[in-house]
Parts: C-alpha cells; sequence; structure tokens
C-alpha cells in the first residue's frame, strides 16, 4: 500500500462541527511518498481550497500510485472517475495532446518562463482537455542525458545506445542524436539503468533524488538545446461541474499558482541536484563544448522542424501556439 496524505483535516472537522456537508477531492500522483511537490504544492493548493469554500472542499493526496498503478493511466483514472484530480506527463498519452507538446521542443518556451506562458495562453489547448478541466500546467527544468557506464561527451558517444524518453517528440529528438529512444515512465528508470535494460535516460536532474537516479547514474551530459517536459493537474470533468461557482474558481485559482509554485520549484531542486551530484565521489557532470553542442543543436532544430511541420499538415495549429508563447 501506499501512503496518503491529507490536506485540510483541520477544515473537515470545522465543517462537520457547523453541520455543512463537505467535499473530498482525491488527488492521485504516482510518484514516490517523499517528492517534494507534496510538501511544496499540494499542500498550499489543499488549502487555498479549503479556505477559500470555508471547509467545504478539501482535497486528500494518494501517492505512490495508491488510487491505481501505472503513470501513463493518469489521464484515464481521471476520465473514468477513479481519481478527481490526477498528476501525470501529457507525454505519457501524447496522442491527446500534441499541441500541448509542442511546447516540449528544444527552444519553443524557457525553463523559467515556460509555466508562465502556458497557463497565460491554457484557452488554447481547450480541445485537448475537453474530456477533462484542466487544472494546471507547468513545465520542469530542462531534461539532460543521465548515463549508467558510458560517459556521453559528444554525439558519436551516444550513437547506438539505448536512451529512455518522456514522450514521443522526446524521442525524435534523441533519435536525430543517433540513439535509439526508449520510452518508459519514470518510476522504470532506475531498475532499467541498474540492469542494463537502457544505457541512460533523458530526464530532469530533479530525478537524482526524487527517483533516487543518482545511485545508478554516473555521468549527466548538459550544455545542448534540449527538450523541457509538462506537468498537468487534471481533474474530471462531472466533478469540477457538480463544484458550486465558488468552488470552481477556487479550484480554478488554487490550480494556477499550483503551476507556477511547481514550475520554480523544479527549477530549484534541479539546481541542488545537479550540484549534490557534481559534488560526489564518482560521478561527473558533462558540459558539451561549443562546438560539440552545436552539433546537437543542429540535430534538435532539424528534428523540431520536421515535427512542427507534421503538425501543422494534421491540421494542429504548431505556430500559432509557438507564437503565443513567445510573445508573453
Amino acid at each position: 500500500m501506499g501512503i496518503i496524505k491529507t490536506i485540510g483535516l483541520a477544515a473537515i472537522t470545522a465543517t462537520i462541527a457547523t453541520g455543512a456537508v463537505a467535499q473530498e477531492l482525491k488527488l492521485a500522483d504516482f510518484q514516490p511518498p517523499t517528492h517534494f511537490i507534496v510538501d511544496t504544492t499540494y499542500t498550499p493548493f489543499g488549502e487555498a481550497i479549503s479556505a477559500a469554500t470555508g471547509g467545504e472542499t478539501t482535497v486528500k493526496v494518494f501517492m505512490g500510485g495508491e488510487l491505481g498503478a501505472g503513470p501513463a493511466e493518469q489521464y484515464n483514472r481521471v476520465v473514468d472517475g477513479v481519481a478527481d484530480i490526477a498528476f501525470g506527463l501529457p507525454g505519457y498519452t501524447a496522442s491527446n495532446f500534441p499541441l500541448t507538446l509542442i511546447s516540449e521542443l528544444p527552444g519553443v518556451i524557457t525553463a523559467e518562463g515556460g509555466t508562465q506562458a502556458m497557463m497565460d495562453n491554457v484557452d488554447m489547448l481547450s480541445d485537448e482537455y475537453r474530456r477533462v478541466q484542466l487544472v494546471g500546467l507547468w513545465n520542469n527544468a530542462p531534461n539532460l542525458i543521465l548515463t549508467a557506464e558510458k560517459p556521453v561527451r559528444s554525439m558519436d558517444d551516444l550513437a547506438g545506445m539505448n536512451i529512455r524518453v518522456p514522450s514521443r517528440n522526446a524521442g525524435i529528438v534523441v533519435q536525430a542524436w543517433g540513439a535509439n529512444p526508449v520510452s518508459m515512465p519514470a518510476p522504470e528508470i532506475y531498475n532499467a539503468m541498474q540492469t542494463g535494460v537502457i544505457d541512460g535516460a533523458m530526464i530532469d536532474p530533479t530525478t537524482l533524488k526524487s527517483f533516487k537516479l543518482a545511485e545508478v547514474t554516473n555521468f549527466v551530459t548538459q550544455g545542448m538545446d534540449t527538450t523541457i517536459s509538462e506537468f498537468f493537474l487534471i481533474m474530471n470533468r462531472d466533478v469540477f461541474a457538480e463544484l458550486d461557482d465558488t468552488a470552481q474558481q477556487a479550484v480554478l485559482d488554487a490550480g494556477r499558482e499550483a503551476a507556477l509554485t511547481a514550475g520554480s520549484t523544479w527549477l530549484k531542486i534541479a539546481d541542488g541536484a545537479m550540484a549534490d551530484f557534481a559534488a560526489a565521489e564518482g560521478k561527473e557532470v558533462i558540459t558539451l563544448s561549443e562546438d560539440e553542442a552545436a552539433k546537437f543543436n543542429e540535430a534538435s532544430a532539424a528534428a523540431v522542424e520536421q515535427i512542427v511541420a507534421d503538425a501543422e499538415a494534421e491540421g494542429i495549429p504548431a505556430k500559432a501556439w509557438i507564437d503565443a508563447l513567445a510573445a508573453d
């Protein structure tokens, strides 16, 4: 069994005392119960909703897949009503979110400004989230290359290596770099790297701590234009519709603030994780030379151009989304 963390117990007690009926929203997250998102993001998220509704609407957080195993199932978990709210990655069910995932391509957003830009233009994504209520959307720190045994100092070093990727688009970029992309949720990376199923992973450095990947990683390569993954909080559409106007606005306001908080927190944790990794014995952070970074970036740019062209050909307004994010 996973660990359940309850938010808003005081508010629930107060609500019972006044005779009102409290509505408790179940929030599902597949990440470990010790993940930093609990205290930094979910706690204030739940507290804000409880405060705005006078304790009538509260949030209970279920970490570690308590409401069902499988990170890729988070979207369906909300659609089917198993969870009222869920954390997930659009990249895990990429076919549902082709426009959202344009944001992850190298050069489309910055790590520092991406969350604000996406939330400011979130109405452009309404069609992709028509089966759920989008509560919050944010980005992580830039995805780096973590490898177990072989250092990556050039594109030639990546040739033929099996590298885990977080999404289809990221896989196209990694393939352009010469590696073999392997789709895999974050919780499976540790064992796959430890057993040699994969040679490394494209992922943000917070996972060195939150998923303990520092234990199976000896090299981290940075310095190239790379992908930046998105995360979302989504809510069951019917459950959201059943809330009164005050509670609905409370969820949306708290969700926007949660996204901004999570986005900035990811960057801070990533910086700390990288510093600790670099200082650890036997570990090495590799910063690509200017010439080698240029090779990566040229390959990335070609991949991005093709991905955007393919999206436009399918009627996805990728260029308009990119322009909106850049103008924010």
